[in-house]
């Protein structure tokens, strides 16, 4: 049996997020107060989308912080799973925030209120460069980490929210047209919704232990039972415990004739192509040989 002690994706790119944590709450109290006084749906529709961001980013530094704690004669995993949860509750919050942004902006379509497109427009801005820095810092943990990919996909959002906000600002200093502040609101919920829906089925999938996205399963019991000496494979199993750790378990049946050195041999050169190829860092196998007896190896 391969260790367990790696360290997880999220938790390499730990301080990154802190730094994008720190600039992204200070700009969402700036954006509320401004989004009120401005009375911009569009403004405030980016702040409650701007808030998932925020809590999402706390509850992935807090699910990083968990997952680092050692594991336990009853957390015999550790808590890796932390991070998971924390992708999964942030693409809850984000699905009942796309519905109350797009309810508003269809109020809004009935009546539309007066918006101070000045302040709108220059907090909007400041907004834009803001998260085009936060992507910058997240991008290289986006490819690794559900965590920060989720943190990172927030962050693309509102840079697209702000873009959105920016062309009303823009459209009603110049037109007085109030119509399309909602508009550019229900776009930015519109825009969330399958995004969301993505990162919720990835997790639930990681939840439910189903095979990693980037694993070829038939790949990986085709490269096992062709071997030396290696007659089938059985229950054969692959999941992810959290972003950059992925397990295997199986049961391989190998030949009569097979002695415990190619067994060995065997076993190691397995264990050794499931981590460099397949990024299976975690792998336990049980050798039986075929008809002559039992002979259990754990790798």
């Amino acid at each position: 049996m391969s260790s367990l002690n790696s360290t997880s994706s999220g938790a390499k790119h730990n301080k990154s997020l802190k730094i994008v944590f720190a600039i992204t709450a200070t700009y969402l109290v700036i954006e509320v107060i401004v989004g009120f006084i401005s009375n911009s749906l569009a403004l405030l529709s980016d702040a409650a989308h701007m808030l998932t961001d925020v809590g999402g980013q706390a509850l992935a530094l807090f699910a990083i912080w968990m997952s680092s704690k050692p594991r336990n004669n009853r957390k015999t995993y550790g808590y890796y799973r932390t991070e998971i949860f924390s992708a999964l509750i942030n693409a809850i919050v984000l699905i009942f925030i796309s519905g109350y942004i797009l309810y508003e902006a269809w109020q809004r379509f009935k009546e539309p209120p007066a918006v101070a497109g000045i302040p709108m427009l220059i907090v909007a801005v400041c907004g834009l460069i803001i998260n085009l820095i936060a992507m910058k810092i997240l991008k290289a943990g986006s490819e690794e980490s559900i965590n920060i990919k989720g943190a990172f996909l927030e962050v693309v959002s509102d840079m697209l929210s702000s873009v959105a906000v920016i062309i009303a600002g823009i459209i009603i200093l110049a037109t007085g047209w109030l119509y399309i502040d909602p508009i550019m609101s229900a776009l930015i919920g519109l825009f969330i919704l399958p995004r969301t829906y993505n990162l919720l089925k990835e997790s639930v999938d990681i939840l439910l232990e189903g095979v990693p996205k980037d694993v070829d399963y038939a790949a990986v019991e085709k490269f096992i039972s062709e071997k030396p000496g290696v007659l089938s494979v059985h229950d054969l199993h692959i999941w992810t415990l959290t972003s950059g750790i992925n397990a295997l378990s199986g049961h391989i049946i190998m030949s009569a004739e097979t002695n415990l050195l190619v067994i060995s041999e065997v076993t190691a050169s397995i264990k050794n192509e499931l981590s460099t190829t397949f990024k299976i860092t975690h792998t336990t196998i049980e050798v039986h040989i075929d008809k002559e007896g039992y002979v259990a190896n754990i790798i």
